[in-house]
């Protein structure tokens, strides 16, 4: 069984940073790409950043803010958060797409069980 852990959400101000981490566990041969999404409260779950072997890819709303990055040898993904807004309050969860053996042809998607992140004053 493979696992995500998420952690480092919490309660910040406007203009505050953050730093979220996911770690993945279990059998694992290799991990695609990593990425964080989020989910506010009536809104549908978003893509905040994903980060593959040789690019990173950022929603428009986050850009020049949120910086992701990994950590390959932990199997980790990290989001670094500065001025933050209001806006950016959700719960936050981490995906992984993971190659379970070598040779295998399929990748399997994987979530995390999210952490909560709110802005405010």
């Amino acid at each position: 069984q493979v696992q995500l852990v998420e952690s480092g959400g919490g309660l910040v101000q406007p203009g505050g940073s953050l730093r979220l981490s996911c770690a993945a566990s279990g059998r694992i041969f290799s991990i695609n790409t990593m990425g964080w999404y989020r989910q506010a409260p009536g809104k549908q779950r978003e893509l905040v950043a994903r980060i593959s072997s040789d690019s990173a890819r950022y929603a428009d709303s986050v850009q020049g803010r949120f910086t992701i990055f990994r950590d390959n040898a932990k199997n980790t993904v990290y989001l670094q958060m500065n001025s933050l807004k209001p806006e950016d309050t959700a719960v936050y969860y981490c995906n992984a797409l993971i190659i379970l053996a070598p040779g295998a042809a399929i990748e399997y998607d994987y979530w995390g069980q999210g952490t909560q992140v709110t802005v405010s004053s």
